[in-house]
């Protein structure tokens, strides 16, 4: 009797066990993945779903679903250099403004980024006046935020939700990578940027980005190298920076609305993937239109699989 019971516990044991390693190993072969693309148009012609055509990996890939963003959940996390001038107080009540224009079905979260990483007093909510009273003068300490790509990094791996969202970020800093030695036309190579965007591809996540001084940094010193940061960042989750120039905005209100129109432009295209034999494995794509007119955004590259593992959970 005592074997039998043996018996039985090593095997439950067993298929425990076996139940565990099957969901942390990669799936092998296509499976379903998302990516999250913006759609302009130039004669507010609506998108034609059978103009776009999808690559992976260079190769013509169908399209599976195509969904506006709009119609479901939306994350939206609003990172501030905690550095910024103290200039930044006068856009508060910009920024305010923009968090309650937002609509219901967009949670947001407004954290300061400050020593490597992203300090919220707050989680995404749709209570927008919670969040917007969450605002506050940044502390205007050179280099608080230590590296605003180490923060984007800590920030997107430990994304505070597990929930099947559009998810956005929105970063108002100068871009400077002060790890990467003197920041000049000369050195624009960093691995910090390049880890970061990498992250935020692992994690679906599209960055926009306002460009702002920091305290410390006199003139153009930088801008060029952050904006260039910046720039980069965009454009390889699907994203874009919003404005150029070495002087602080007077107003970043029209930076807000254009960002507001391209989370409503925004689309979860569908299709499937190769996961290959790594969990975190990224798969280039390209997204074009051949719809006059229309210009589509989309991230360099994805994770296979992306969606499944937020419905599952990680």
């Amino acid at each position: 009797m005592r074997r039998t019971q043996i018996f039985c516990l090593s095997a439950g044991l067993a298929f425990f066990a076996a139940t565990a390693l099957a969901q942390e190993l990669p799936q092998e072969g296509p499976v379903p993945t998302t990516a999250l693309i913006n759609v302009e148009s130039k004669n507010a012609a609506q998108l034609d779903p059978k103009a776009l055509n999808l690559q992976v990996n260079g190769r013509d890939t169908p399209i599976n679903s195509l969904t506006h963003a709009g119609s479901g959940n939306v994350e939206l996390a609003i990172l501030i250099d905690d550095g910024l001038r103290t200039s930044f107080a006068q856009q508060l009540r910009e920024m305010s403004s923009f968090i309650n224009s937002l609509p219901r079905n967009v949670k947001v979260l407004v954290g300061y980024m400050q020593n490597g990483t992203v300090r919220s007093p707050g989680h995404f909510t749709a209570d927008h006046q919670e969040v917007s009273n969450q605002l506050r003068i940044t502390t205007s300490v050179p280099g608080s935020s230590a590296s605003p790509y180490f923060c984007l990094s800590d920030f997107v791996k430990k994304w505070p939700s597990q929930q099947p969202a559009a998810r956005f970020v929105l970063m108002i800093t100068n871009g400077v990578d002060p790890y990467n030695g003197r920041p000049s036309m000369m050195n624009q190579n960093s691995p910090y940027v390049d880890t970061a965007q990498n992250d935020a591809q692992r994690a679906g996540v599209a960055v926009y980005s306002i460009y702002f001084p920091n305290a410390g940094f006199r003139g153009g010193q930088g801008s060029f190298s952050g904006q260039s940061y910046l720039q980069q960042v965009g454009e390889a989750t699907g994203g874009m920076l919003f404005n150029n120039g070495s002087i602080p905005p007077v107003s970043i209100a029209p930076y807000l609305e254009q960002f507001g129109r391209a989370i409503n432009t925004s689309y979860e295209l569908g299709f499937r993937a190769n996961a290959g034999n790594k969990r975190d494995t990224l798969t280039r794509i390209r997204v074009r239109s051949n719809q006059p007119g229309v210009k589509v955004r989309a991230p360099a590259a994805v994770r296979p699989g992306f969606n499944e593992t937020i419905v599952r959970g990680r």
